[in-house]
């Protein structure tokens, strides 16, 4: 397979340009008047175009792990089949974002039985942990401290999750989906330009020795792209997991060499026990839904912040009219209350949101009335500062204390849909870049404890939702998504990468694709902006001055971000399958 081209988000110089083309421009005074049109049609970057197909499709993160859910649709697999699959390949050629050593969330569409079931692989805390974890004398410590050390290892939950969705949804013997990777990691993948970017931009010094000396040569040089980059360790894990299931990941060799790895890991020795890995338990979780426009949008429940953060946000905003059709797309009074209220909704998100099985998260959040009265907090004509969170219904008389969650812009997600019309939407990962960059048994192992909040609260109101604790899964953003139509039909499925800044991708997503009536492509490579609470953030790109000049003289505070989402989409429109890569990223969408 040929190596991906460079994508057009890593133009490291041309956002540089852009750049400081704003900072001259956004100094000059609003003039109060909009401009007439923006430079160019709204986009991310281009490159990609609209895959179609009748039978099945993919759309995932790398070439290689496309390819391999494919394969396993051709012969017969489920669509949860292709999603291991797809997610065992991007271990191994998209290792800065997810693998066994992480954890995820998979959204399921049955296609006979009408119904949509989620799984929660979310990493859980050593039972040692406690809220106090990430401090020293009273004070967090630094971040990237805490990140390279074995104090953020959770226990990996992806290795479980696989095993409880295929043995509710596979079609294949589950060995027979190890054979991609397998096969891939002792024959060698060429090193693609955006591993090597990550690698150049990490450095050799940080990662763990064992890890360097697989992604760096002798002299601390990355991995060249085009470079065959073997792994016959992790294809012997994968093996031991595929001829014995789970059991083998959680249990001896494999599970010693992960404990091992964080006993001994750099700056901290981490507390994780065999017993913790031994009693790891992937969970399905109520799906979380909502009408929005006729549809029904259906997304991951707590622990995760996502699904339930979307759905405040498109709820908060289906009153009000976005535009309709492509021409609609990106107007300014669009922009401005899409950033309203998801201000409000992820307002809510971090005071209130935590793992279901040690807070109690407010059942009121999606209450009709109270999202009425947090809605009359927008004004299409003027930006809110920051918002505070409201008062739900159903709130316990336990206060929850003060969020200073840290989450980064890792992870990977992949869209499937088979031949039945069954369809995934998952999305997994090791947070940060490579994980806590800490090596065992042939994989890197996760950072998400650092998903948890550093200051565990405050003395008035007590522990914060997302504090730590022995055996809890710690708050993500993550928003695997799936759309159902006013039939009752399937009719698509998303979802995309980013940290916290995953919700506004998905909602960008799902507006492109019911208010904009944008393509599945259109709708990955829309340009990304979005609000998580205080600045209105956009992407930088040819457009963005015009857009930002165009909501100052609403209030807002313009925040430029880099190009860091990988949204893949899968859209059934006039009996056929629509597949959207994010160009921002180096994967594609094909079926057949």
């Amino acid at each position: 397979m040929p190596v991906p081209p460079a994508h057009p988000g890593l133009r490291v110089a041309a956002l540089v340009l852009v750049a400081a083309a704003m900072t001259s421009l956004l100094a000059r005074p609003a003039s109060g008047q909009a401009l007439p049109v923006p430079p160019e049609p709204p986009g991310g970057g281009g490159g990609q175009a609209l895959a179609l197909a009748t039978t099945h499709m993919v759309s995932a993160a790398n070439p290689y792990a496309t390819e391999a859910g494919l394969e396993v649709l051709r012969t017969g697999g489920s669509a949860v089949d292709a999603a291991i699959a797809v997610a065992l390949v991007l271990n191994l050629v998209e290792p800065q974002s997810s693998g066994i050593g992480g954890g995820g969330f998979l959204v399921h569409w049955d296609a006979v039985r009408k119904e949509v079931r989620t799984y929660d692989g979310r990493e859980t805390a050593p039972a040692a942990a406690d809220p106090r974890r990430f401090l020293r004398e009273g004070q967090p410590m630094p971040f990237e401290e805490a990140v390279f050390s074995g104090l953020s290892v959770g226990v990996p939950g992806l290795v479980r999750l696989m095993e409880l969705a295929h043995r509710r949804h596979g079609r294949l013997p589950w060995a027979r989906l190890f054979e991609p990777a397998i096969r891939l990691a002792e024959e060698g993948f060429r090193v693609s330009p955006r591993l090597n970017l990550m690698l150049r931009l990490q450095g050799a010094s940080r990662f763990a020795p064992a890890a360097r000396s697989y992604f760096f040569d002798d002299v601390g040089s990355e991995r060249p792209v085009g470079h065959l980059l073997r792994n016959p360790e992790f294809a012997d894990t994968l093996r031991r997991i595929a001829e014995s299931g789970a059991d083998a990941f959680y249990k001896g060799p494999i599970a010693e060499a992960i404990v091992k790895a964080v006993a001994g890991a750099p700056n901290h020795a981490g507390d994780m026990t065999l017993a913790d890995l031994g009693g790891y338990e992937a969970k399905e979780r109520p799906a979380l839904c909502i009408t929005y426009r006729a549809r029904r949008i259906c997304g991951m429940g707590p622990p995760s912040s996502g699904g339930l953060t979307v759905a405040m946000t498109l709820k908060l905003l289906e009153p009000f009219d976005l535009g309709r059709g492509p021409q609609a797309a990106m107007r300014t009074g669009a922009l401005h209350v899409i950033a309203e209220a998801e201000k409000l909704a992820y307002a809510d998100r971090d005071r209130y949101i935590g793992d279901p099985d040690f807070v109690s998260v407010p059942a009121g959040l999606l209450d009709d009335n109270y999202l009425a009265q947090r809605r009359r907090l927008i004004d299409p004509g003027s930006a809110m500062g920051r918002a505070e969170a409201g008062r739900p219904p159903g709130l316990s008389q336990r206060a929850f204390g003060a969020d200073t969650t840290l989450e980064n812009a890792g992870t990977t997600h992949f869209s499937i849909v088979d031949r039945d019309g069954n369809a995934v939407a998952m999305t997994a990962t090791i947070e940060q870049a490579f994980g806590a960059r800490i090596w065992a048994a042939g994989f890197l192992l996760n950072n998400e404890l650092t998903d948890f909040a550093f200051r565990p609260g405050d003395e008035r109101a007590g522990l914060a939702a997302n504090a730590a604790a022995g055996g809890k899964r710690p708050r993500s953003s993550m928003a695997p998504t799936l759309v159902l139509g006013a039939d009752g039909e399937f009719e698509a499925a998303l979802g995309s990468v980013g940290g916290s800044a995953i919700i506004y991708y998905v909602v960008k997503a799902l507006v492109a694709l019911i208010d904009w009536q944008l393509d599945a492509q259109a709708a990955a490579a829309l340009l990304s902006f979005g609000s998580r609470g205080t600045a209105f953030e956009i992407e930088a790109g040819s457009s963005t001055v015009w857009y930002a000049l165009n909501l100052r003289p609403l209030g807002h505070r313009i925040a430029l971000t880099l190009p860091v989402s990988g949204t893949h989409i899968i859209v059934r429109r006039g009996g056929l399958l629509e597949g959207g890569a994010d160009p921002r990223r180096e994967g594609v969408a094909r079926g057949d």
